[in-house]
């Protein structure tokens, strides 16, 4: 099973979450960059309609398969505040 996991950072003056190297747009808070990412991993929690699908590789190739609606990755939000063990509510400058 394929997990994807969010993580919540300081970002463009802000605060985002990120996939991979993949940012969210910058938020004022930390709070509010968190509870969108939690609205984020829970949405990809929710089935959906089986189908074709078509995407395309980091080479350029095209794949065709077929997506079953009802596999659902695992998904987890990480809070890069508390990496390094601080909960003091701070500016991601701070």
């Amino acid at each position: 099973m394929i997990k994807v996991v969010y993580e919540v950072v300081p970002h463009d003056g802000g605060w985002a979450y990120r996939l991979g190297e993949v940012y969210s747009e910058a938020f004022p808070s930390h709070a509010e960059a968190l509870e969108a990412a939690r609205i984020v991993a829970a949405e990809q929690q929710v089935g959906g309609d089986s189908a074709e699908i078509s995407w395309q590789d980091d080479k350029g190739k095209w794949h065709e398969e077929y997506a079953e609606g009802g596999d659902r990755p695992e998904t987890e939000v990480v809070d890069s505040r508390w990496k390094g063990g601080s909960s003091a509510d701070a500016s991601p400058g701070a």
